[in-house]
């Protein structure tokens, strides 16, 4: 019987079990404890726990703590969630963005020890995740950034490469070398014309209703207290959280 402080069903942990250093084959420690030591970042990233706090089932906090540090830099979270996330519905593409209150603690870091996507913005020191997501809510491409950047800037580089019948977006991401791109690739563009154009566009209103796909997966991956309050210094490490959350989205 699971304990009430795990996540993984059997079935999903099959899903990435290959995908996970130390296999057999793999150079280097064993990952007789890739299970455990997963978990544990996902009590983390569900909590919002301090590491100290990683209750003694799930192994050493600060092993632990190394260990994912190490997968981070090695790029082990994205390749998992790259692996797991194929099966795309390509009917639209949903872009949108949310804020992230960074915590004090999450401020200060060196920039010689690696990006840190923290801008100063109205709500104080925040970032922003950039989403796209599929027909489904599933996350095909993300950015992370400072709070005070654009959303219109950021468009072009979610969507760019993939072919998807149409594009959802806000009037946030009104612009015309946005839209003009959409339709050049063949793709109808449903983003809601700003107010001070002087022709005002038309777009699907009844297409447009499904853009909510894209605000409920804000609102899931919100329910991981770690992604709803920055607490990490550096970019790497905060990405982390974000692909090994995503990569359980896709096979929960």
């Amino acid at each position: 019987m699971q304990s009430d402080r795990k996540m993984l069903r059997d079935d999903q942990w099959k899903k990435i079990e290959a995908l996970l250093p130390g296999k057999v084959g793999d150079p280097g420690r064993s990952g007789e404890n890739n299970r455990q030591f997963v978990e544990a970042v996902l009590w983390i990233v569900r909590t919002s726990s301090p590491w100290r706090d990683l209750p003694a089932e799930l192994g050493n906090w600060h092993t632990t703590n190394t260990r994912f540090k190490r997968w981070g830099e090695a790029g082990v979270w994205q390749e998992i969630v790259e692996a797991v996330s194929g099966d795309r519905d390509m009917e639209a593409l949903m872009i949108d963005s949310t804020v992230v209150r960074a915590h004090q603690h999450a401020s200060g870091a060196a920039k010689k020890e690696g990006r840190q996507a923290i801008g100063r913005s109205r709500g104080g020191l925040t970032s922003k995740i950039h989403v796209a997501v599929d027909a489904l809510g599933n996350p095909v491409r993300w950015l992370l950034t400072g709070g005070e950047q654009s959303d219109m800037n950021q468009g072009l580089p979610l969507i760019k490469g993939f072919q998807a019948k149409a594009i959802l977006a806000d009037k946030g991401y009104d612009s015309n070398v946005f839209v003009d791109y959409i339709h050049a690739n063949g793709m109808l563009a449903v983003i809601p014309p700003k107010k001070n154009r002087l022709v005002q566009r038309e777009y699907d209103r009844h297409l447009y209703k499904d853009r909510n796909v894209v605000e409920r997966f804000f609102n899931r991956i919100k329910q991981f207290r770690r992604l709803a309050t920055r607490y990490e210094k550096l970019d790497r490490n905060f990405l982390s959280f974000i692909n090994l959350v995503f990569a359980y989205l896709w096979i929960y």
